[in-house]
């Protein structure tokens, strides 16, 4: 594991999965994953809950995670893979931060959708117990902003500066390059996943 993502879903994560993945030639962890590798469920699900569990049948083939489960539990990923640079990555502010979010995937109609689709049996529970460890009252914007604020700063506190890595869309490659120890590519940084191509996407999974 060369990057640990500490930032919140909605911070470029998607962006970010795809760069490292060019970076390191070798896989990113990101939510996207979990869609694919229904058996990670239970794993993440005991993490969120605060149970100990072996991240190497899950993290095992990636190089680096980034978005939520991971960032839900960012403090014991820290703690697995010690030699990892830990990656911050944020929006503007959190109301920047809670618009995309609430576009996405803090929104009502995200979360019901992903409830109807019964393809996916314990999904929604472990998103749900996420949620509610991030922020009880998440639903509500004032505390959601409170909470996003508070995940940063208590991520900036506890991350020893020479360990802590951050960054914010429109960055591009020189954070990451500079904590990798490697050279920036010559192309752009890649730019995915805006609100509408989150929600086509939604569409798209479902039956």
């Amino acid at each position: 594991m060369r990057i640990v993502g500490a930032g919140l879903g909605r911070t470029g994560t998607h962006s970010l999965k795809l760069a490292l993945q060019q970076l390191l030639g070798a896989p990113c962890y990101h939510m996207s994953e979990v869609f694919e590798h229904l058996d990670h469920l239970p794993t993440w699900h005991a993490a969120v809950r605060g149970e100990q569990v072996d991240w190497e049948p899950v993290l095992g083939g990636y190089a680096a995670i980034v978005d939520w489960p991971g960032a839900g539990v960012w403090r014991e990923l820290a703690a697995a893979y010690p030699d990892a640079p830990v990656l911050l990555s944020t929006r503007s502010d959190a109301a920047t931060w809670l618009k995309s979010a609430r576009a996405t995937i803090l929104g009502n109609e995200a979360e019901n959708k992903l409830e109807d689709d019964p393809s996916r049996p314990g999904f929604v529970p472990m998103v749900r117990d996420m949620f509610a460890k991030f922020e009880p009252n998440w639903r509500d914007d004032d505390a959601a902003m409170a909470a996003y604020d508070r995940h940063n700063e208590e991520v900036r506190r506890e991350v020893p500066g020479e360990r802590l890595v951050e960054w914010q869309p429109g960055d591009g490659w020189a954070p990451l390059c500079a904590a990798l120890g490697i050279d920036e590519p010559d192309e752009p940084f890649p730019h995915v996943n805006t609100t509408e191509e989150f929600r086509a996407h939604l569409e798209d999974r479902q039956p």
